[in-house]
């Protein structure tokens, strides 16, 4: 918290503190606690009653803060602090979300691998193009925020979340250090558990699959039986091994029908998830002229 304070310190800019004690099981409540009662630290202590997880907690984080730029940092010091005058200088350039990339990381080949294969599947998915989606050192502005805040699913990835409302996106260089207290949360089944969460919270893709291997099954299945049955008009019937291969295509064109008939199913499921998750039809990030003059009119009316 001191290098944090020391980092806002040389801003130009007033600033607050929000951290965010997500269950934990040592003494960090009341460390929080005693460091919001102290007017001077600007700080704010948000105590969760139990472990949410990294993305919920920043979230009730975000509900607390007030400025119109809000930079995100973990407490573990792998991404330093003083790096935070960086984001609000590069924000200040009319960047909607400030990304961040991990120089020399210093963690697992395990961790390096699984997060650029996460980085791969965020990128395909979702067409904006970051190099480390995992770097929660990131600043965000008030109308990212607030676009955020009126979405209600459960499952969310933040950084994700931010790219489908920002306009004006970057990504700059920052250093990375080892950890120093504590071990990583994220152990191998949550990683896993990760990927999965992101591939059924960005696209409806593997639902779609369904149907197009059903296509092609089924395709398949229906050139087979055309197939054989040219053969059987060239050979006769003795060629025909007594209807096996018949038997095949019949049930290849059974199998691609019922893959078709999962995909157009999952096509409904995915857009009664889409719809659950209530996610806002577009955010309006300001109204200037004269038809911002008539509602107000009209409401005082």
């Amino acid at each position: 918290m001191e290098r944090t304070l020391a980092a806002c310190q040389r801003l130009k800019q007033p600033y607050e503190l929000i951290l965010v004690d997500d269950g934990s099981a040592d003494n960090s409540a009341n460390l929080l606690i005693a460091a919001a009662e102290n007017w001077a630290n600007h700080v704010i202590a948000v105590i969760l009653n139990r472990n949410y997880g990294q993305h919920s907690a920043i979230m009730a984080g975000f509900k607390q803060a007030t400025g119109d730029l809000v930079i995100t940092l973990d407490a573990d010091l792998q991404n330093p602090p003083e790096e935070i005058p960086n984001l609000v200088q590069v924000a200040e350039q009319g960047y909607d979300v400030v990304g961040t990339r991990r120089m020399n990381r210093q963690d697992s080949w395990f961790r390096k691998t699984a997060s650029k294969i996460i980085n791969v599947m965020i990128t395909k998915a979702t067409g904006r193009t970051m190099g480390d989606y995992g770097c929660m050192l990131r600043a965000y502005r008030r109308n990212i925020i607030n676009a955020m805040l009126q979405c209600h699913e459960r499952s969310t990835f933040i950084p994700i979340l931010a790219n489908t409302f920002a306009r004006r996106t970057i990504e700059i260089d920052v250093a990375h250090a080892e950890r120093e207290f504590g071990d990583s949360k994220y152990s191998f089944m949550k990683l896993i558990n990760l990927m999965f969460d992101l591939l059924t919270c960005l696209t409806t893709t593997p639902l779609r699959l369904l149907s197009v291997v059903g296509s092609f099954i089924a395709a398949s299945g229906f050139l087979l039986a055309v197939l054989l049955i040219i053969l059987r008009l060239i050979f006769g019937a003795m060629w025909a091994a007594e209807g096996v291969f018949t038997l095949f295509a019949i049930l290849f064109i059974f199998i691609g029908a019922q893959f078709i008939a999962m995909g157009l199913l999952g096509e409904y499921i995915g857009r009664m998830y889409n719809d659950v998750r209530a996610r806002p039809r577009y955010f309006i990030q300001k109204i200037v002229g004269i038809h911002q003059d008539t509602d107000e009119n009209q409401e005082k009316k």
